[in-house]
């Protein structure tokens, strides 16, 4: 193991020491006993292996708290302020710190450190468990069969690289700033989230009305109720087998799947993608995607639909994919917005063919009955509240994404290579 990792703060330059994490505080594994029957939803807080996520606790909306009795018959095993504690089965590896939240928590079948303060932070062990470098680790010493399980005796073996106490805190700290970036970037992706489907249910029509709960000032008209294959042309992609693997290229006309929009859009750019050549092209120049163009998958997330951006117009669509293309006294946008309310997406489900594997065809998605406003500019206002609420959600996204790969990448170059 090399002992200077290749980005360091300035003024730092001893070499770091190579210490083994027992070396380096006290250790034990969370309670392993029956608990369920001392479950209340008040008293010492519970936490799980699935509670445990990279430098922080997710418990959701209901936590699992320990009755006081219990609680106090082991009150040895809870958690103190400044406790790293470690996935044991799962995700191994992942760690996050005790704060004052959780202080007085008990752990089930989760490993615990109360580090020696004098050699190393909580923070700085923290996110070193966090790195790729002992998660690599946990896994190549882990025992189990199909669930990995990261026994005690094992974590004794982890040789944690530490510098300074003052250089740990520049790390963690670092770290820590980099997280409360992604945490923030991640929230305002939830709450726009929690937004959309809010209004998702408000500004659609219930099921059985025609008017909405929250409307554009200057409308009035009641929705009408039309047909999907009404007011779109409905196609399937080209069945059986019109291309092989060997009949992609690498620079040509990319052609969709279902698994290219199982988030509700399309990728923006060819990377990644299968691509067809020329001559290919123009053989199957009937699916090709306009812009405005919706796009469902006909096997398995059946209700799951993208709208084509001018970013794919050109692209080709396969078999396993529905195209329809909305008249033009449809407003794509809105369209595409209101196949995402529940009400529509529940009816194409419970229509679709087979319950392992559901499928939909043209009749299907044809006769799905839709309700929307006759006035075209209503459905235009309607439809750009949800296009910017995806545009926000798009962006906060990627940054949550951008920044987690920055963290990757430092945590890769802030710690010395094994």
């Amino acid at each position: 193991m090399h002992n200077k990792p290749k980005i360091r703060f300035k003024d730092y330059k001893d070499d770091w020491e190579q210490r083994k994490v027992i070396e380096l505080g006290e250790i034990y594994i969370g309670l392993v006993t029956t608990m369920t029957s001392h479950y209340t939803d008040h008293g010492a807080l519970l936490i799980r292996n699935s509670d445990i996520k990279d430098g922080r606790f997710e418990f959701g909306d209901n936590p699992i708290y320990l009755d006081d009795e219990f609680a106090m018959q082991n009150a040895s095993r809870k958690h103190k302020v400044g406790d790293v504690i470690t996935v044991h089965t799962g995700d191994i590896g992942t760690s996050a710190v005790i704060t004052e939240k959780e202080a007085g928590s008990i752990g089930f079948a989760t490993i615990v450190t109360r580090p020696n303060r004098e050699k190393i932070t909580s923070e700085y062990l923290c996110a070193y468990l966090n790195t790729d470098a002992h998660k690599n680790f946990a896994m190549n010493i882990s025992t189990g069969d199909g669930r990995n399980n990261y026994n005690l005796k094992d974590y004794y073996e982890c040789v944690v690289p530490v510098p300074s106490v003052a250089e740990q805190r520049k790390i963690s700290s670092f770290i820590d700033g980099l997280n409360n970036l992604i945490t923030l970037h991640q929230r305002k992706c939830d709450e726009t989230k929690e937004l959309k489907k809010y209004l998702l249910q408000k500004m659609f029509p219930k099921n059985g009305e025609r008017v909405p709960e929250i409307r554009f000032a200057g409308f009035t008209d009641d929705w009408e109720q039309r047909k999907f294959g009404d007011i779109a042309a409905i196609k399937t992609g080209p069945f059986g087998s019109t291309l092989h693997a060997g009949d992609y290229v690498n620079d040509g006309t990319p052609i969709i799947t279902t698994e290219h929009f199982k988030n509700g859009s399309l990728p923006n750019t060819k990377e990644d993608l299968p691509q067809v050549s020329d001559k290919d092209y123009k053989r199957l120049s009937s699916y090709i995607l306009n812009e405005g163009d919706i796009v469902f998958s006909r096997v398995g997330s059946v209700d799951i639909n993208a709208v084509t951006t001018r970013f794919q117009e050109g692209w080709l669509f396969s078999g396993r994919v529905l195209r329809a293309r909305p008249k033009d006294s449809v407003d794509s946008i809105f369209m595409h917005a209101l196949l995402e309310t529940e009400t529509v997406k529940k009816n194409i489900r419970d229509r679709a063919v087979g319950q392992t594997m559901p499928s939909i065809n043209t009749e299907i998605l044809g006769v799905t009955s839709l309700v929307f406003p006759q006035d075209l500019e209503e459905q235009t206002k309607i439809g750009k509240v949800f296009l910017e609420l995806d545009n926000l959600i798009t962006l906060h996204q990627r940054k949550c994404d951008e920044l987690k790969e920055v963290k990757k990448y430092m945590l890769q170059m802030m710690f010395p290579k094994n």
